[in-house]
């Protein structure tokens, strides 16, 4: 399998451009130019296309020939980065690729997530930060995803909790919504949230979800271990 990652040289990119080795892909980064000497330790694994992930040009070269497209969907700026991103790699992949995009659990695709009043403070405070700064534009994010939502492609938006660095504990477990008890410990390892991006590549029951995820051995989800994602 031909894999392209968005977003290469950030650290869930590479936790993503490890684990897709690690399963004998062949792997096609995408990262700023500024930032391909992070990509260092991979050299002469796979190929890097410098660009900015939201250059059309630049995206459309790098999906050419991909049976999948991993996608870390940055809200950084006030220049539709998100969207651009989505856009450009919902218009030139393969008709048949499967395209893995990754967000936060503030994106909603059927409004049905209930979220607690500090969860909400905090996106409302940091997306008025930010936008403020002009550092970022959650706003971006939110639309990015309502494209994909209402594309016919082959899209799985993977909604990260909370992250942290570690050792790998396992495929992380997964809810349609964020208010499930399995949820409630809004934690998971880096480097598997990167991994439930790699794995979803092959899962085509995840082919038009948008699954909140949390790491397999945090309380809630041992607790609530017999729970199938609902």
């Amino acid at each position: 399998m031909k894999v392209c990652i968005v977003g290469a040289s950030g650290k869930l990119g590479r936790y993503m451009v490890q684990h897709a080795l690690d399963q004998g892909y062949d792997v096609v980064g995408v990262c700023r130019e500024k930032s391909v000497h992070k990509l260092d330790a991979y050299k002469g694994r796979i190929t890097v296309i410098p660009g900015k992930t939201n250059d059309r040009d630049v995206i459309k070269k790098a999906v050419a020939g991909c049976d999948g497209v991993l996608t870390v969907l940055i809200p950084w700026g006030i220049q539709q980065y998100s969207t651009g991103t989505a856009q450009a790699v919902l218009d030139y992949a393969r008709l048949d690729a499967r395209l893995v995009f990754s967000c936060g659990w503030h994106i909603t695709r059927d409004g049905k997530d209930v979220y607690t009043w500090r969860f909400k403070m905090l996106v409302k405070l940091f997306g008025w930060v930010a936008r403020l700064t002009r550092l970022a534009e959650l706003d971006d994010q939110v639309k990015a995803c309502q494209g994909i939502f209402a594309s016919g492609r082959r899209w799985t938006v993977v909604r990260g909790s909370d992250l942290e660095e570690g050792a790998s504990q396992g495929l992380p477990v997964w809810s349609r919504h964020v208010d499930d008890p399995i949820l409630k410990s809004n934690i998971t390892r880096r480097i598997d949230f990167a991994l439930f991006m790699v794995e979803a590549l092959k899962n085509d029951e995840l082919i038009h979800e948008a699954p909140a995820i949390v790491g397999c051995q945090t309380p809630s989800a041992i607790a609530n271990a017999p729970t199938r994602p609902v």
